[in-house]
């Protein structure tokens, strides 16, 4: 808009140009004028008689330079004497109207009173229709500009419409609307006087209808981000949910799973004992299901709940976790549990779910040994490494498996994710909620390569 306005002043100052040297040309013609009638006036003067023909030759180079029609007559009946082709006729009519525009000269010419008529040359007539076309289009290139600004041109006293473009006419019919269009354009941008044929004009103008329309953008972009964030939010909803029919389809999985094993083995005794003698020994291994099937219970009991965590022996949970499942697990399978003889590991713990997590990485460890080609007919190696500083204990659960590709690596700990054909997802997010949530601490794959094993830590705090 600045620069349109801008283009605006520089076209005014050109037209302001064309108009003063107009003028200077009409005040040159007027002198002209004037001179020649001194002249004329000058030859009753006795003592130029010898200067007559000098005098008479630069009447006519005046005359003849200037290409000025002149019209001469008697001042008593307008009987012209001057051009010859009109001499004896009168100067009356349209005649007079045209030679009348300008102010006549009189003058005496050996007592006789003459008067002097002339009307703009050809040359300046040429000229002042230049101007009205120059001016013409100087307006119209205003009003009709190519980025549709809408424009209207008044005059100094703001009543009256000069030239308008981009506007619609109804919304000046009258001039009450036309005071309301101008208070309107001028509320936006200040008009811009300029000064056409010596008089003042006012350019008033308003943003384009594109300036227009962008004022809308903002509340667009709103519109479509609150679409955005809606949909988001529900297809963030639906993710959850989903999410946690997955958890509650395998946590009843996960329960019948843990529910499934000491159940088998309190069947298989009830068979084997049916019919023979009952003795310590049976009744300590019936003893061992049944407080499996009591861990189950609590463990399932504190999901959905914050636990209580006692300070416990880490070495020792560790040790029950790890001694459950040896007796029930592939004799090709070795446990190796490291823990520094000299020190003690202790941390607030709720040791039913803290196994838990043991069982799950081991129970993984196990499945990842599961025919690596790597092992060939050697004996699987599941290893717990224990360590600790002044703050934490830290716990590698590692196996001699067949490793993850990077890809696998960044879903492991997402629900429903699982890489076993009869897999339900569930293992390693319910043991990453439980320390990371109820302990406090942290669960993550510390390394893993194809073919080399993986390695999981458990980072345990050491004060609540």
């Amino acid at each position: 808009m600045r620069l349109w306005a801008a283009a605006i002043e520089q076209r005014s100052n050109m037209v302001g140009a064309t108009q003063r040297f107009f003028a200077q040309a009409t005040l040159d013609e007027q002198r002209k004028m004037k001179l020649y009638t001194d002249i004329l006036q000058s030859f009753n003067d006795p003592d130029l008689s010898a200067d007559l023909r000098f005098s008479l030759a630069y009447v006519n180079y005046i005359v003849d330079s200037s290409h000025t029609p002149i019209i001469i007559t008697t001042a008593k009946d307008s009987v012209i004497t001057v051009p010859q082709e009109l001499a004896g006729q009168k100067l009356s009519g349209q005649l007079l109207q045209e030679y009348s525009v300008n102010k006549p000269y009189t003058y005496n010419l050996w007592g006789m009173p003459m008067t002097l008529y002339y009307k703009e040359s050809e040359n300046y007539t040429q000229l002042r229709d230049v101007l009205d076309s120059f001016v013409g289009s100087f307006l119209s290139d205003i009003t009709q500009n190519s980025v549709l600004v809408p424009v209207a041109i008044v005059d100094s006293s703001r009543t009256q419409l000069l030239a308008f473009g981009n506007l619609d006419s109804s919304q000046f019919d009258t001039e009450a609307k036309l005071a309301d269009l101008l208070q309107s354009m001028a509320s936006h941008n200040d008009p811009i006087q300029l000064t056409l044929r010596d008089r003042p004009i006012f350019v008033y103008y308003s943003p384009t209808p594109l300036l227009r329309s962008l004022r809308w953008l903002p509340i667009f972009y709103i519109f479509i981000a609150a679409v955005l964030l809606l949909v988001s939010y529900y297809l963030f909803r639906t993710s959850r949910t989903m999410e946690q029919n997955r958890i509650w389809v395998g946590l009843a999985k996960e329960t019948a799973h843990q529910l499934g094993t000491p159940l088998s083995s309190l069947l298989a005794w009830t068979e084997y004992l049916r019919g023979k003698q009952f003795t310590d020994e049976y009744a300590s291994e019936v003893e061992k299901d049944l407080h499996r099937l009591e861990t189950v219970a609590h463990r399932f009991s504190k999901i959905g709940s914050l636990p209580e965590l006692k300070d416990q022996d880490v070495r020792a949970a560790t040790l029950d976790a790890v001694q459950y499942l040896q007796s029930r697990s592939p004799r090709r399978v070795r446990f190796v549990v490291s823990f520094p003889d000299d020190q003690q590991f202790t941390a607030p713990l709720n040791s039913y779910l803290f196994q838990w997590v043991i069982e799950n990485l081991c129970r993984n460890a196990i499945d990842a040994m599961d025919g690596n080609p790597a092992d060939g007919d050697r004996q699987s190696v599941v290893s717990i490494v224990a360590s600790q500083d002044a703050r934490n204990i830290y716990i590698d659960v590692s196996d001699t498996g067949r490793g993850m590709t990077p890809a696998v690596q960044r879903h492991i700990f997402d629900s429903g994710f699982s890489t076993k054909n009869r897999g339900w997802g569930l293992g390693l997010p319910l043991a990453q909620r439980i320390i990371n949530q109820y302990h406090r601490g942290k669960l993550y794959l510390k390394y893993s390569l194809p073919g080399q094993g993986s390695t999981f830590r458990i980072v345990l705090k050491k004060k609540t």
